[in-house]
Parts: C-alpha cells; sequence; structure tokens
C-alpha cells in the first residue's frame, strides 16, 4: 500500500511539473506571437485605437459645428429674404463669382457687337 502511495505521488509531481513546464511555454508562445504581430502592424502603418478614436471625435465635432453653421445659414439666407422680399433659391451653390471674374461665354462687347470678327 506505502507502494501505491508513492507511485502516485511521483506521478501526481511529474504531472505538476509538466503542468508548470506547458504554462511556461505557452507563456512564451504567446509573447512570441504578441512581438511579431507588433513588428507586422508597425510595418504597415496601421494607427492606434486611441489615434483612431481621437480623429472620429475631431470629424464628429466638425460635422456638428458644420450642420450648426448651415442651420445657421438658412436662418439668415430666409431673414435676407424676408427683407428684401425675394425668395431664396434653396440651392447650395449660390452660383457667385468673384468680383474680380466675369463670365464671358454669352456677352457681347459694349457696343453690342457678338465680338470676334465681324463682316
Amino acid at each position: 500500500m506505502q507502494a501505491d502511495n508513492k507511485i502516485l505521488d511521483d506521478l501526481a509531481r511529474v504531472a505538476g511539473g509538466a503542468l508548470g513546464a506547458f504554462s511556461s511555454l505557452r507563456e512564451e508562445a504567446e509573447g512570441q506571437v504578441r512581438a511579431q504581430l507588433e513588428r507586422i502592424l508597425s510595418r504597415m502603418d496601421v494607427v492606434s485605437r486611441e489615434e483612431f478614436d481621437a480623429v472620429r471625435a475631431i470629424a464628429a465635432k466638425a460635422r456638428e459645428e458644420q450642420e450648426a453653421l448651415a442651420e445657421r445659414l438658412a436662418a439668415l439666407e430666409a431673414q435676407l429674404a424676408a427683407l428684401t422680399g425675394v425668395a431664396p433659391t434653396g440651392d447650395k451653390d449660390t452660383g457667385t463669382q468673384d468680383a474680380g471674374t466675369q463670365d464671358t461665354a454669352d456677352t457681347g462687347s459694349a457696343d453690342g457687337s457678338a465680338g470676334g470678327d465681324a463682316p
């Protein structure tokens, strides 16, 4: 009976040692895989989660500001239309030009001619 206990104790000790060895082997393998993935990701120039969240917050804030400005512009256009009696166009693009530019595609010269060589 004493011999059976000694064998069982030895087997338990061997099994415990094997589990410890496998545990340390698993931790080492995880460390190697993690290091390899970090090297691959650094070469791919992937942004970190923190950087992504920061840019996402900036984009959300810019979107909110853009929507607020669009509402403000619509209110100002409505106010201007009420003051001048002209209905707002409702277009996003007003089609305005710079003061220094002039559309010459369909305008004639100052004397009324169509321009170019007149017969």
